[in-house]
């Protein structure tokens, strides 16, 4: 990218700012040219562009920044100079959502097509501003220069989505806004609100309100989510929480300020317990009236390579009054929303109950349907039917494939790698891409000694390697992308933001930038800034990138042997073996490390020349003869 930009500049006669002056913006643009020089802000600071109410939000965010980390005049007026000029024109290259960017001598220009496009410019402004810009308070002794720029920046995707879930842990409604400011700086657009699961159902329906009465709540624990002990009769079922139809509507219209679209998951015909705890009926095995919410403890067998259910956590297909129930919550979803997806999930549903169910034995025999998945298909279509009602198109994760006969105006998201993706987009179906192996950002990001633990790990590098177009698949119906943040072992908003970031910033550069842009050297430099100004507005982030990858083997003597990469460059591992906490004076990795007979507990740690990168990392002996098998 790099040589791109310099020739860029060669072919316009400019002069090239060196690599390490070259701005860090992420994602990265469409083009960029980065003449020498810069743009000195004023004291008394003027900002001009349309009087658009759809830009009042963008307008006061730069407003507010400039003014907090300045403390310099800062005045917004809809026509005239100024030292920052916005316009509306009529650019067919920009789209809906592009824009271009110009920094001289004169000031700051930024044009595009609509308010989508000024609003987005302003986020690459405020990315080329010193890394003070995002103190809340003043910052004194700072040059408040912006360097000279020719940018012409539009999406790859349309779809560039975050996932939020808050079923398994309720977040609150002014985290749900944050979630949302924090999204749009790295501009994605679109907010795929996870609602129901087993742990909690988080929307009022007002037809059904013991949904959110009992639904919404659980018993607290505190540990490792799906290890928890049973519930005992008298602990409390008051954690949780839920979103009133008012709260839907603020954040929807939050959303839409920030030219964010919210798309509703209500996940069936499984993860329903909390609909099945608070509405019994709506299952046909028997004892389902003495469910309660799930708390976190153990009920899915994952042994067999699928799930098997302890406890029947699913709406059952042969039941009519789960179709009206679907009706009347569709409908008032529906009503709430009005981007035009519906997301129905369709996930990992067990079917160990249905295969011997009585009700839904004779449902197969009365309508041809030969397993247990030609059930969920049915049910699938049966829903996309009343989905279709309410003026919606439906949307479902990659399991509604199986069984035949999806509706071909239903969309796929493919969560388990692409090969779901490539099979709906053969089958004429538009595609998000969401794989697990690339964008699950609430799994491990680093070695498993030292991550909070979860069954997998997808670094850094395998979120940038993230591309939704896999080789011999249509791009046309490839919508785009998303970063999934499911919450299981999420228990409070800070963690989220160590799981979400830098990978979030790795996936929208996947979701923005043209693929033939991405560097992922380059990336890293630009991340690194991205951390300095992270560590200015106190948003919290992983260092993972900068511990080493562990792998480790055994030879036919019963020898431990250990080998460290990095995985960014620039880095040396150094480690010790005799309990004390190794510097850059210690031993360097290299090659294969082995381990000494005795040996108890390895450290590890990252260093760029004198400055440690990272953290300790701390594995034991019998930690490595785990990984040597």
């Amino acid at each position: 990218m790099k040589k791109m930009i310099a020739l860029a500049c060669l072919s316009l006669g400019l002069s090239f700012v060196s690599s390490a002056q070259t701005p860090s913006i992420i994602p990265i643009p469409s083009q960029a040219v980065y003449p020498a020089g810069k743009f000195i802000l004023p004291s008394s600071i003027s900002i001009s562009g349309p009087a658009d109410a759809q830009l009042k939000v963008g307008y006061a965010t730069l407003v507010s920044k400039l003014k907090s980390a300045t403390g310099r005049s800062v005045t917004l007026k809809s026509s005239g100079t100024a030292s920052i000029q916005m316009q509306i024109v009529n650019n067919a290259n920009l789209g809906a959502e592009g824009y271009e960017l110009q920094v001289n001598a004169k000031g700051v220009s930024i044009k595009a097509n609509k308010s989508a496009g000024l609003f987005y410019g302003i986020q690459t402004l405020v990315q080329l501003l010193p890394k003070e810009i995002e103190s809340k308070t003043v910052v004194k002794g700072v040059q408040w220069a912006i360097p000279f720029a020719q940018i012409t920046d539009t999406p790859r995707f349309a779809w560039r989505g975050q996932m939020f879930d808050v079923a398994r842990h309720f977040f609150t409604k002014e985290e749900v806004k944050q979630f949302i400011d924090e999204m749009v700086e790295y501009k994605y657009n679109l907010l795929h609100f996870h609602l129901t699961d087993d742990e909690g159902w988080r929307i009022e329906i007002k037809s059904y309100p013991n949904l959110t009465k009992k639904g919404a709540f659980n018993v607290k624990k505190v540990g490792r989510f799906t290890t928890f002990s049973k519930p005992e009769p008298n602990e409390p079922r008051n954690y949780g929480g839920f979103y009133t139809q008012e709260d839907i509507k603020e954040l929807v219209k939050y959303g839409q300020d920030r030219f964010v679209n919210i798309v509703p998951e209500i996940d069936v015909p499984g993860h329903s317990m909390a609909a099945v705890a608070s509405y019994p009926e709506l299952s046909c095995t028997p004892g389902a009236d003495k469910y309660e919410v799930i708390s976190g403890e153990p009920f899915i067998d994952w042994s067999h390579g699928h799930p098997e259910a302890l406890l029947d956590n699913t709406l059952c297909p042969a039941n009519e009054k789960v179709y009206t129930f679907l009706d009347k919550v569709i409908g008032e979803v529906a009503s709430l929303f009005p981007y035009e997806y519906i997301h129905m999930g369709g996930d990992e549903c067990p079917k160990n109950y249905w295969d011997k169910n009585p009700e839904i034995l004779a449902l197969r025999a009365r309508e041809g349907l030969k397993n247990s998945q030609e059930v969920q298909a049915y049910f699938v279509r049966r829903l996309e039917k009343i989905i279709s009602s309410k003026g919606k198109r439906m949307l479902g994760w990659d399991e509604i494939l199986e069984g035949g006969g999806l509706p071909k105006g239903t969309a796929v998201m493919s969560w388990r790698g692409i090969a779901g993706g490539v099979e709906a987009a053969k089958l004429g179906h538009e595609v998000v891409m969401t794989p697990n192996n690339n964008v699950y950002v609430d799994l491990m990001q680093g070695d498993r000694a030292i991550e909070p633990p979860v069954y997998k790990t997808v670094r850094l590098a395998d979120s940038y390697a993230f591309n939704p177009v896999p080789t011999g698949v249509d791009a046309k119906l490839v919508k785009g992308g998303q970063a999934n943040m499911w919450s299981e072992q999420l228990f409070n908003y800070r963690h989220l933001q160590y799981m979400m970031y830098p990978r979030a910033l790795a996936i929208s550069e996947s979701l923005w930038s043209p693929n033939e842009n991405k560097n992922w050297d380059n990336f890293i430099s630009r991340l690194e800034d991205h951390m300095a100004r992270f560590d200015v507005a106190d948003k919290r982030y992983a260092p993972s990138m900068y511990e080493a990858i562990v792998n480790v083997t055994k030879n036919s003597k019963g020898e431990l042997f250990v080998e460290l990469k990095n995985e960014i460059s620039g880095l040396k591992i150094h480690y010790s073996f005799d309990n004390s906490y190794p510097d850059n004076h210690y031993p360097v990795a290299s090659g294969l490390v082995a381990v000494p007979k005795d040996a108890e507990l390895m450290r590890i740690v990252s260093y760029r020349g004198k400055e440690m990168k990272g953290r300790t990392m701390n594995i034991t002996r019998a930690d490595l003869e785990k990984r040597a098998k």
